[in-house]
């Protein structure tokens, strides 16, 4: 019997545009990963001054998680969007144009001015066009599309290293995420009651019923963020992804360099340890989101869906990484790391959601104080690496400090209570205000 394949929906496509950006976003905020031994010799850098440039990303990038998860709610994701993508596009460019530790600190400060407030907003944008049972796998997938560009930037990157240089890669990089910008702006709309390809079975599937009226989410006048009660209840979700995010931005800053100079490896074949590696967390991010949802559709139970696969995923890359002690063999060391990323990939669809469970009326501000865990752990995490390799010469103890964090965040995950919706306080938005969400 032959079936008709069923039509690419509209909500669909949107989810495919936001899981293009955040494949776009990592290329561009990883590439300088590979690319870093390169420039690293070329304008005569120091592990710790090449580390306190990888930092640079994060400084504007935590702060624009909780000011651009607040822009989102406000302005919505199309207009949030579209003025970040332009900035991390042209910053992507301009990185192809430094002539110095400077102006190269300047480039990716402005990439993290542009990408803060990208995955918050994706969020907002989510919690509209994606169903409540959904979640997890939409957070999942679109990760997993991040976790993608980590593992084909290295080769990527290299490839276009050997035709147009570190600097023409960057340069052709950024005229990518340019046409992204175009399409997001021309397709995307806030309120999918407004798009024309939305169909009635959409509208139903994201429990919007009446077509014909204004989105309660988009009144005349938007409640204020009632930030004083918003940040205590999102306190133990930032400090447990904090302690994910720590050994995130280890992986995606210094994964090729550890190849390259704790091995001693060629460019090329550390970029292909490296894109080995970070495969691993496609595997985890889609995983992981997928087992959420499915625990939750079985159980209603959102702390069994959300806390348990956290903990597990946590506690899995810790040992992991703790193996990455006991053997110097590079295949075994490849393999632990492979696994630690794997695991590690199993945290992101779950604690993900957990935002849009606590406070969908404010998805955008609260994933935005979530990752503003993850954002400061960039600030710091990769030059605690690179000062420490500067001063033993040993590229494996950094890693101490990850199993360690590791092992806390896995026991934070159970005060975070995804279960205890924000909106029940008597100040939140009325019923009626929460239903079309």
């Amino acid at each position: 019997m032959i079936t008709i394949p069923r039509r690419v929906t509209a909500p669909g496509m949107v989810l495919f545009l936001l899981c293009l950006m955040y494949f776009i976003t990592y290329v561009d905020r990883v590439n300088v990963g590979t690319a870093g031994p390169a420039i690293k010799g070329e304008l005569g850098l120091s592990n710790t001054e090449l580390g306190l440039v990888f930092s640079a990303f994060a400084y504007p990038y935590a702060v624009f998680q909780i000011v651009g998860g607040a822009m989102a709610d406000k302005w919505g994701a199309r207009r949030t969007l579209l003025i970040c993508g332009l900035i991390w596009a042209a910053a992507t460019v301009a990185t192809g144009f430094v002539g110095g530790v400077v102006s190269l600190f300047l480039a990716r400060f402005a990439l993290g001015f542009g990408e803060g407030a990208t995955f918050p907003t994706a969020t907002r944008a989510m919690q509209s066009w994606v169903a409540k049972d959904q979640r997890g796998f939409a957070q999942g997938i679109t990760h997993s599309f991040a976790r993608f560009g980590n593992a084909i930037t290295p080769p990527m990157v290299v490839l276009m290293m050997a035709y147009v240089g570190w600097r023409g890669a960057f340069v052709v990089l950024g005229i990518v995420s340019f046409v992204w910008v175009l399409v997001w702006v021309f397709y995307y709309r806030d309120d999918p009651r407004e798009h024309k390809g939305v169909t009635r079975e959409d509208l139903e599937r994201l429990a919007i019923h009446d077509r014909a009226a204004k989105p309660a989410a988009e009144p005349a006048s938007k409640p204020p963020v009632p930030w004083r009660r918003l940040i205590p209840r999102m306190a133990p979700v930032t400090l447990t992804y904090f302690c994910y995010g720590w050994s995130l931005w280890l992986y995606l800053n210094w994964l090729p360099s550890f190849f390259k100079d704790g091995y001693g490896l060629d460019i090329k074949n550390s970029a292909l340890f490296a894109s080995g590696v970070f495969f691993a967390g496609v595997i985890g991010d889609t995983l992981g989101g997928v087992v959420s949802d499915r625990i939750l559709r079985k159980t209603g139970d959102l702390q069994k869906a959300r806390r348990n696969v956290i903990s597990f995923g946590m506690l899995g890359a810790a040992a992991c990484l703790a193996g990455v002690f006991f053997t110097k063999e590079l295949s075994l060391v490849a393999l632990m790391l492979s696994g630690g990323f794997f695991f590690l990939e199993l945290v992101i669809g779950p604690i993900w959601s957990v935002p849009m469970d606590i406070a969908p009326h404010y998805a955008g501000t609260a994933s935005g104080l979530m990752n503003f865990g993850s954002a400061f752990a960039a600030i710091v995490s990769p030059l605690t690496f690179g000062l420490i390799v500067d001063l033993t010469g040993n590229w494996i103890l950094p890693f101490a400090g990850s199993i360690g964090l590791l092992l806390l965040g896995a026991g934070l995950a159970f005060t975070m209570h995804p279960e205890r919706p924000f909106e029940d306080h008597p100040e939140a938005p009325t019923p009626r205000a929460m239903a079309a969400e």
